[in-house]
């Protein structure tokens, strides 16, 4: 697929439903179970079949136990050798085979479950590429801001020297402004390290090569959480889902097998048929056929229908309890993302107030050092509080986001739905 250097949100979206290998590997259980289905759907199906032999043929009628005494008359014990060929085809096909029909109709709800599974896995890959992609925007912002503060410590650190150099202030101011500097650099290399290996993360969700040479070319800023109430969201959770749909479908499954199960103590019919010629040789052969009809009826298996009914039935009872949980869980998902959007939303204003009063607060404190009223100590405190609430707004933003990337997971189809929950520039 071909890449310009520059990844949007859109375009990871894309590339990792089509290279993530959840989603490949559940694509290949789709296949499989799609297979298992046409296996089951073949048993009530006609099969056809078609031969060819030639048999050489010689009887010992002694052997057979054929003894002929005629006076007058001496028969021979050893007939052939002989030979004639055979050109027939067979048929086979199930009539009436209740159990039969129920396991291919279980197969076939299987396979529905997987296909299911399997677009629930695209949801699944939304939320990790889309997660990743958003905390690759939040590394560069916390890269950013770091980069900033160290500009700002490397200024307040050049103006102490040269008020140092005056004689206006003592030499540990300086010191304290180099000792913030460096701390700052120091924040500056760990950031870096840490966006260029979550950006090899992105990549390899992506399909890239695992390297950090490309750039986003998204922004995901704060914005408001679409105006869905929690109980439309739990709404469309259980009505679009595809893991809830694929949970109720294996208990569909369940249900068949069980019922198919049971069938086993019902007769069966089935029907088989032959047509062919047979001669000693093609040119002196002639047609023949035969048509068999077959019912039959279980009298005494073993227990083995008992014990496939109870089998059916433990399967049947775990899907059930499976369904019920998963339901509780979707529930409880959407709940607490409904927390998280709230409290990362008032996290986001919070932070934002934070910051402005922290920014004027080292305005105000740079100015009292310039004036000689204050002392390099409330400069290094007032540098440190708006470092810490820069931080801030860029963690609650990107909670926020991700609380809203988690919402259009649990509702279902995230993928259509991400631009209403993500809005970018």
């Amino acid at each position: 697929m071909p890449f310009s250097g520059k990844l949007s949100l859109r375009d990871a979206i894309r590339r990792g439903l089509e290279y993530n290998l959840g989603a490949i590997g559940l694509a290949q259980a789709v296949r499989q179970a799609h297979g298992q289905m046409r296996v089951a759907r073949s048993v009530l199906l006609p099969n056809l079949t078609g031969d060819l032999a030639e048999t050489v043929q010689q009887t010992s009628l002694a052997a057979e136990g054929l003894k002929f005494k005629i006076q007058g008359f001496n028969l021979p014990t050893i007939l052939g050798p002989y030979n004639y060929i055979d050109l027939r085809t067979r048929l086979t096909q199930t009539v009436v085979n209740l159990t039969t029909w129920k396991n291919y109709k279980s197969a076939n709800e299987s396979f529905h479950a997987n296909q299911l599974s399997a677009q629930d896995s695209r949801d699944l890959v939304v939320l990790a590429v889309g997660g990743a992609y958003l905390l690759v925007i939040a590394d560069k912002a916390r890269v950013q801001s770091a980069l900033a503060q160290l500009d700002t410590a490397n200024a307040l650190y050049q103006q102490a020297a040269q008020q140092r150099a005056v004689g206006v202030v003592a030499q540990v101011d300086v010191d304290r402004s180099q000792v913030q500097a460096l701390t700052q650099q120091q924040r500056v290399t760990s950031l870096q390290n840490d966006l260029a290996k979550q950006k090899i993360n992105l990549a390899r969700m992506t399909g890239l090569p695992p390297n950090d040479q490309y750039d986003l070319s998204d922004d995901v800023p704060f914005s408001a959480a679409p105006p869905i109430t929690m109980e439309e969201a739990l709404r469309q959770a259980f009505e679009q889902r595809p893991d809830l749909k694929a949970a109720a479908a294996q208990v569909r499954a369940g249900e068949l097998a069980r019922s198919g199960a049971r069938s086993e103590r019902l007769p069966s019919l089935a029907v088989n048929a032959d047509y062919g010629v047979i001669g000693t040789n093609p040119s002196q052969s002639h047609g023949t056929f035969s048509v068999t009809g077959t019912l039959r009826f279980p009298i005494w298996e073993g227990g083995r229908t008992g014990g496939d009914i109870e089998q059916a039935d433990a399967t049947l009872t775990q899907r059930r309890a499976e369904l019920e949980d998963l339901k509780l869980q979707v529930e409880g998902d959407i709940r607490k993302v409904y927390l998280d959007l709230d409290a990362a939303t008032s996290e986001v204003e919070v932070a934002q107030r934070n910051a402005r009063v922290a920014k004027e607060t080292l305005d105000l404190t740079r100015q009292r050092v310039e004036a000689g009223v204050a002392d390099s100590v409330e400069l290094v405190q007032s540098q440190e509080a708006l470092a810490g609430a820069e931080l801030d707004y860029i963690n609650s933003v990107f909670s926020h986001n991700v609380a809203k990337l988690s919402l259009a997971r649990s509702m279902g189809r995230a993928a259509e739905n991400l631009p209403k929950f993500l809005s970018t520039p």
